[in-house]
């Protein structure tokens, strides 16, 4: 069981780069980074509606939202997917583990997203050098794991 724990971990860190790409997409069709994470965190949060409405920033994107890709608002739903399943992974995997293995997905998805240049991201191919420390981090979470 603990192995599907430590693979769960991984795949909520590959999420984290998509997370990252998806916000960055989302700021450039509205214009503001606060207006980009009020729309990305409105499921959770009422403090960013709070801070947008403080700040007169208003509501002028920069183009129009209708032609924005499906997944541009994606962003939201895979931070809440990252934090509940670091609230229910940590205190079963342990620090050390969970945040290695996080660690190490984000690594890989990453290396694919740079790759492809998924939502957003400019083009960096992958490389030998890239993929050995790839390949390190995932034994480093074997190492840990073993502990």
């Amino acid at each position: 069981m603990n192995l599907i724990l430590v693979l769960a971990a991984l795949v909520i860190g590959i999420a984290l780069p998509l997370q990252a790409g998806i916000n960055t997409e989302l700021r450039a069709w509205l214009g503001h980074p606060l207006q980009a994470a009020f729309l990305s965190f409105t499921v959770g949060t009422l403090f960013l509606f709070v801070l947008v409405l403080a700040l007169r920033l208003g509501w002028t994107p920069q183009r129009p939202m209708g032609e924005a890709p499906w997944w541009i608002w994606l962003g939201g739903l895979l931070g809440v997917l990252y934090v509940s399943m670091t609230i229910v992974l940590a205190p079963r995997l342990g620090a050390a583990t969970m945040l290695s293995a996080a660690m190490a997905g984000q690594m890989i998805g990453s290396l694919a997203m740079d790759h492809y240049g998924i939502v957003g991201f400019a083009v960096r191919s992958i490389s030998a050098g890239r993929v050995a420390g790839a390949v390190l981090l995932l034994a480093g979470v074997l190492l840990i794991n073993r502990g």
